[in-house]
């Protein structure tokens, strides 16, 4: 890999980064800001993952993690993460300290904006689901003066994710709207759900807006499956479930 080269040419092998840094959202959110240790910069496209190689003792798995910073930062690249029950391989990264490497492949993925449709867009987004739609929603605003709005939800404050920045965005980007959601976590999916339809389902007969929705498990399908069945283009239902 080179600093130069598109993304698509990115060579797929194992890349090693280094931990620059660590920042806790909250005590089960973290995020590791990781350089390569090549010293070259890692290209990647807004919305895009890499796939961590995690050793067990056992086995050794490979998980993937959304890249939550921007393409355009010359810095360390962040990836986000939250402990869940039974995770090793979670349990693994929060074990990682400032020095520390980690072996991965990438960047993958489809779930991608690099240059924003002409269309007002509209993101969803659920936890640390944030982490792609982050880098995506800058690009939008960098490429595009159409209407953007996001719709993040969370089972608390403290874990809207990013809060302040995007507050600061709301502040200053005419074009852009940021509504944090709090809701129950059985409950986070029929909330968006509600919102969904009542915003571009019943709320209006526009069908050319596009949409992002990142989240985990089948709320991400059920929005999906909202929009589409009430009649947005397949393409313009742009989607990950994690």
């Amino acid at each position: 890999m080179t600093p130069d080269a598109p993304p698509a040419a990115i060579k797929r092998g194992t890349l090693n980064a280094r931990v620059e840094r660590i920042f806790d959202h909250a005590p089960d959110t973290r995020s590791l800001f990781l350089s390569l240790t090549s010293g070259k910069h890692l290209r990647f496209v807004p919305g895009q993952f890499i796939s961590i190689a995690i050793p067990l003792g056992d086995e050794t798995r490979s998980r993937p993690y959304s890249i939550a910073s921007d393409p355009e930062d010359r810095g360390p690249f962040e990836i986000c993460f939250n402990r869940v029950e039974g995770g090793r391989g979670v349990n693994w990264l929060f074990e990682r300290r400032v020095g520390d490497t980690i072996d991965f492949s990438g960047p993958f993925g489809t779930f991608t904006i690099d240059r924003a449709p002409e269309a007002e867009l509209s993101f969803i987004a659920e936890g640390t689901a944030i982490a792609p739609i982050r880098p995506m929603l800058k690009r939008a605003l960098a490429s595009s003066s159409s209407k953007i709005h996001l719709i993040y939800a969370a089972t608390d404050r403290e874990h809207i994710l990013y809060a302040a920045e995007l507050d600061e965005i709301a502040k200053t980007a005419t074009n852009f709207s940021y509504e944090p959601v709090i809701a129950p976590a059985d409950r986070i999916y029929d909330r968006l759900l509600e919102l969904a339809e009542t915003r571009w389902v019943i709320g209006d007969a526009d069908r050319t807006r596009h949409l992002y929705i990142c989240g985990v498990g089948k709320g991400v399908i059920r929005l999906r499956d909202l929009l589409r069945g009430a009649g947005y283009e397949r393409r313009a239902v742009h989607y990950e479930q994690w």
